[in-house]
């Protein structure tokens, strides 16, 4: 994709110029997540301005840069020397330099590398400013449809390890919230396979390759998931971002063994209702928040006699 760099940074000045940018700053700039077109004016105006850019790949940006026509200086920092990084762009920015960091897509410190450098700034006295733009979550939150949720909860990237993987989608899933999950290509089979396990009634909605020229979306029940990934070779190609949509559990009594529900009524006698369930949900699989509820009626009952 080409576009007019000259027209973009008369734009940028034209709508963004009268704002305020003050120098000794740290400005957290959103970038495109796949598609150029998305970038703000206000982002292009800020990285003209800017002194320094930091950034986590410097390849990445300075491409990236080269397509609006802007030419910084760039110091990389990513998720191996953001800490001791962090120290010089302060410096920088105590000596009046206005600096922006960008990460390779999307919004900074969302699952990638920024956070340790916000808090140095802000623990430096500071001043930041962060500019909203591109954010794969959001994106994907707008298109799943999920009209049950209350709210939505960001995971990322789960654990690389079954074991550990499936324990975090227990923890989460079956609840009133949307979940959010990034995945790697040469892991997105084990994730479909782990949520058929952990939540077979689900459903969820697939975002692959967000904005870009092969971008797909589709939303259906988890049971279908890996189904869908071997319809077709090129779906097993680039990153997904994947809502699972809310599962509200009931509050039902009868879910639970005659067995099951002893042990969580003598549990509750000993232990704190949120360990109880805690304990149980990880022996049933069962919904922490639903176990939590029926442990806590539990509890009122015992407190009653």
């Amino acid at each position: 994709m080409t576009i007019d760099a000259n027209l973009l940074l008369q734009a940028a000045q034209h709508v963004a110029g009268g704002q305020q940018y003050p120098k000794g700053a740290l400005y957290l700039v959103a970038t495109p997540i796949g598609n150029l077109a998305d970038i703000t004016l206000r982002a292009v105006q800020a990285l003209t301005l800017a002194d320094v850019i930091a950034c986590e790949d410097t390849r990445v940006t300075g491409s990236f840069l080269r397509h609006l026509g802007i030419d910084k200086r760039l110091v990389p920092l990513h998720q191996h020397n953001e800490v001791g990084g962090a120290h010089a762009l302060i410096a920088l920015m105590q000596a009046g330099q206005r600096v922006a960091y960008v990460s390779d897509a999307g919004t900074p410190a969302v699952s990638d590398p920024g956070a340790h450098l916000v808090q140095a700034a802000q623990a430096a006295g500071l001043t930041v400013v962060p500019l909203p733009g591109a954010s794969s979550v959001t994106t994907a939150m707008s298109v799943a449809g999920d009209t049950v949720a209350q709210g939505f909860r960001f995971l990322g990237f789960l654990p690389a390890k079954g074991a550990a993987r499936q324990a975090q989608l227990r923890e989460v899933l079956g609840q009133s919230c949307s979940v959010v999950l990034f995945e790697a290509p040469h892991r997105i089979d084990a994730l479909a396979r782990d949520l058929v396990e952990v939540l077979p009634h689900g459903r969820l909605t697939l975002c692959r390759e967000l904005t870009k020229q092969f971008e797909e979306i589709a939303t259906l029940p988890v049971a279908d998931f890996p189904a869908w990934l071997t319809a077709e070779a090129h779906r097993q190609r680039g990153e997904f971002v994947i809502v699972v949509h809310a599962q509200p559990a009931e509050v039902d009594e009868t879910l639970l063994t005659p067995a099951q529900a002893t042990l969580l009524q003598t549990l509750v006698q000993h232990i704190p209702v949120k360990q109880a369930a805690g304990l149980l949900a990880d022996v049933t699989g069962r919904p922490r928040k639903a176990l939590y509820e029926q442990a806590l009626t539990y509890r009122q009952s015992d407190d009653t006699d």
